[in-house]
């Protein structure tokens, strides 16, 4: 099972999987009946959850119902406890939305939702985030997860993020990181997709972010809290949701 989810997921083009995916998994999840553990978003139960990954495929991951990955459970987990996101009137913009997300957010009636990717056929709005069509001061709140590590100029598009953000905003901008680089590698030399692979880790990443990220989101304009959110669950809980206790989230606020 973990060769083959590897593969599609290295040689199906991303706008294809996630059209097809939801069928799959339909099929497959019923491989996976059990109660060992529990996906926080759609809240089903599962003796385990699937594999995923282009290259070294994590055991543990995948949602078979919903499709939420561990970032996905943990950033969920985080909305409901750390912020007012369930609570008070938001104006959204979602950029490159996850299926695990899109339709939850979008009967929720608190919230303004916008989406917007360029090219996900999930977002409603076809968008260059270096170049964001909205006037300054119009979202309150902002998602753009695992896309800075793909544009050519991740400063430019927090800067446009950071213009679009309404003072006293905030924003969860995760990215892959490896948490041994003091700093983030990049080199404009690197451009085939091999190399691109070998170096970053995917094929279409242009950068590996390091332990700098939230000084690159601060040269974005933001101000930065770093939360170690998920060591705050027992190891019991951690691995219930199956959790990535490593990851740092990054809580972005325009002043």
């Amino acid at each position: 099972m973990k060769k083959i989810i590897s593969f599609v997921i290295r040689k199906v083009p991303r706008p294809i999987l996630q059209i097809l995916s939801p069928i799959a998994l339909s099929v497959l999840k019923l491989l996976y009946s059990g109660s060992k553990v529990q996906c926080p978003i759609c809240d089903s139960q599962f003796a385990k959850f699937m594999p995923y990954g282009r290259i070294q495929t994590r055991e543990n991951a995948l949602c078979p119902n919903c499709l939420a990955l561990e970032r996905h459970r943990l950033i969920w987990l985080y909305l409901k406890e750390k912020t007012n996101f369930f609570k008070d009137p938001i104006k959204l913009l979602h950029i490159a939305p996850e299926a695990c997300f899109i339709d939850l957010f979008e009967k929720m009636d608190n919230i303004d939702y916008i989406t917007a990717d360029i090219e996900s056929p999930l977002a409603k709005i076809k968008m260059d985030v270096h170049d964001i069509p909205f006037d300054e001061n119009t979202f309150d709140v902002i998602f753009c997860n695992h896309v800075l590590e793909h544009v050519t100029d991740d400063i430019k598009a927090m800067n446009e993020m950071h213009r679009v953000l309404k003072p006293n905003g905030w924003a969860i901008m995760q990215s892959p990181q490896n948490y041994s680089l003091d700093t983030t590698y990049e080199d404009t030399n690197i451009t085939s997709p091999a190399d691109r692979e070998k170096h970053f880790g995917q094929d279409d990443h242009l950068r590996m972010f390091g332990l700098d990220y939230n000084k690159r989101l601060e040269k974005g304009g933001f101000n930065v809290k770093e939360d170690y959110f998920a060591k705050e669950y027992n190891e019991a809980d951690a691995n219930r949701f199956a959790l990535p206790v490593e990851e740092i989230i990054y809580y972005c606020t325009k002043a």
